[in-house]
């Protein structure tokens, strides 16, 4: 049996854009084929970008799509690229479409300037990313093909979660190599959940796997690219690169990988996965959208610190823009601690006094106690707004999760923005981040760019005299570890004081909980990194009396 060299590229698509991305996926063949490649292999929904979430039941869109792979097909037949096999992902109209859905999640194997066979799957979509139940399209001839006598079948995203249906096709029809197409977006822990699956199905099927997945941002997704392969024995051979387009070639014979040109080591920690996952969906969403810069209120505190920080790393510090909006309550140090971090970063910052715009409102609308806080955080929010609306940037809102759990925020307040780029991240990693991006730049031999200040400190909103975030929440460990089993766990009530937690605790921070959905379904986007991110996985009901006491 020949030796084959096959290429298995992620790439960074961006939703819609079916011919820049072909484009790109062009590119990338004719470099494949320079490195001797005989098959070329792309992530999910490669062509058009992923997820497409309503655009599947827009009929012109999978037109689009379809009549693009066509002409992807004669385009590497006229430059030369017939001879390879390439395999790409792609919506197709459905054989029976029906109320939900007319597009089929789809890969397509392109050879001799035509497309040669197609593996479809029926979909249902949901509010997000498509629900399916897997229908193998009778006829198709994609699901297996043979290339220089190494039988090669084709599986897409969770076909491999599954032990029967195509798996089992696969499995009786003895191939040596599954090629997997994937768009996995991240997060925290999924890299070891997917490797456990490829290897388990590179077992049981005792072929090679070449597992392929997108990267970059997608709106609040952001896929981490780490595609990889493992070989008949369970041990994974090739690694490409985490979150960065990535091209690799394997040399296989039969059902083994002989030879990786191109392998990375994936040993990156949680903290750094979790940095560089929100600094790129970040960076994309910002880009990808069309806007030059960004604007965030600087505080003196840490989770502004932290968003400003993944602004500089995303975009550089030239198009981040920080403003200090000080009222007649802010400490000198929330003041220097936020003008020290912007020369740390090389950003720019300019003071937005608001004591008197607050004084007007006050005296007119006659405002006292909570509502004369909550209009400062107002009065900032309108000002980071109205220069966003002046300047043409994407305003940054900061808040975390575990304010956004228990509705510590202002709404139309400090939760106004565009993009939220801490938004799945729990108060406590946020500290956590802090310091393991300044042990980045002093290992560095850089100076860190948050300031110690602003870690170390209490946290406030500084909207009374001595407040502190305590005054009205329990200590962040104690109420994020209590938030995990209600939120990440989806414990209740009985369960999570079993595990110690006191009763009259979980119960305030149950009610905190739900009272404040109505906040959340207002906010911003932001980086999902988590399996329970606010928006997209957790959507609870606002109107709702059940209770749990």
């Amino acid at each position: 049996m020949a030796p084959i060299r096959l290429a298995m590229v992620q790439t960074n698509p961006v939703v819609g854009a079916i011919s820049a991305n072909l484009d790109e996926i062009f590119a990338q063949v004719r470099l494949a084929a320079a490195e001797g490649a005989k098959i070329v292999v792309f992530g999910e929904m490669a062509t058009t970008g992923y997820p497409i979430e309503d655009l599947a039941q827009r009929e012109s869109f999978v037109v689009a799509a379809e009549s693009a792979i066509a002409a992807l097909a004669t385009r590497l037949s006229d430059a030369g690229l017939g001879n390879l096999y390439v395999l790409v992902g792609h919506p197709a109209l459905a054989s029976e479409p029906n109320g939900w859905a007319i597009a089929q999640n789809s890969a397509s194997v392109l050879h001799g300037g035509k497309v040669i066979g197609r593996y479809a799957k029926q979909h249902l979509p949901n509010y997000s990313v498509f629900d399916e139940y897997r229908v193998f399209v009778p006829g198709t001839d994609a699901l297996t093909f043979e290339v220089d006598g190494t039988r090669f079948g084709v599986l897409i995203c969770e076909d491999i979660w599954q032990s029967g249906g195509p798996v089992a096709m696969l499995r009786d029809a003895n191939i040596d190599v599954a090629l997997v197409l994937n768009g996995s977006p991240f997060e925290l822990g999924k890299q070891a959940t997917r490797e456990d699956l490829v290897t388990g199905l590179a077992a049981d099927l005792d072929a090679t796997v070449v597992y392929v997945n997108l990267c970059g941002g997608q709106d609040d997704l952001v896929f981490d690219g780490a595609s990889l392969a493992a070989g008949p024995d369970g041990k994974v051979v090739a690694r490409a690169r985490a979150f960065d387009p990535d091209r690799l070639v394997l040399e296989l014979e039969g059902n083994k990988v002989t030879k990786v040109e191109g392998n990375h080591h994936a040993d990156a920690s949680d903290l750094a996965l979790v940095w560089r996952a929100l600094e790129i969906g970040l960076r994309d969403y910002v880009n990808k959208n069309g806007f030059p810069s960004v604007i965030l209120g600087l505080s003196g505190g840490i989770d502004s610190a932290v968003c400003a920080a993944l602004a500089v790393d995303a975009l550089g510090p030239d198009r981040v823009f920080g403003v200090s909006l000080p009222s007649r309550y802010s400490s000198d140090h929330s003041k220097s601690d936020a003008f020290d971090l912007a020369a740390r970063l090389g950003m720019q910052i300019r003071t937005e006094a608001i004591g008197d715009m607050v004084q007007v409102a006050e005296d007119q609308l006659k405002l006292t106690d909570l509502s004369a806080e909550n209009l400062q955080a107002r009065i900032r929010g309108l000002t980071l707004m109205s220069l966003s609306n002046s300047e043409g940037h994407l305003t940054l809102t900061t808040g975390n999760k575990t304010e956004l759990a228990v509705g510590y925020s202002t709404i139309y307040g400090d939760s106004v923005g565009g993009y939220a780029p801490i938004k799945d991240v729990a108060k406590t990693m946020v500290w956590e981040l802090a310091k393991w991006r300044n042990s980045v730049a002093e290992a560095m031999g850089q100076v860190g760019p948050i300031p110690e200040n602003s870690i170390s400190k209490p946290p406030s909103a500084e909207l009374r005299p001595g407040q502190l975030d305590q005054d009205s929440l329990p200590e962040y460990d104690l109420l994020d570890a209590l938030l995990e089993k209600y939120i990440d766990e989806r414990l209740g009530r009985a369960e999570i004081i079993a595990a110690g937690f006191e009763p009259a605790v979980v119960d305030r921070v149950i009610g905190l909980v739900d009272r404040a959905e109505w906040k959340r379904r207002q906010g911003a986007i932001g980086p999902k990194i988590t399996g329970m991110a606010f928006g997209r996985d957790r959507r609870h009901p606002i109107t709702n009396r059940y209770r749990e006491i």
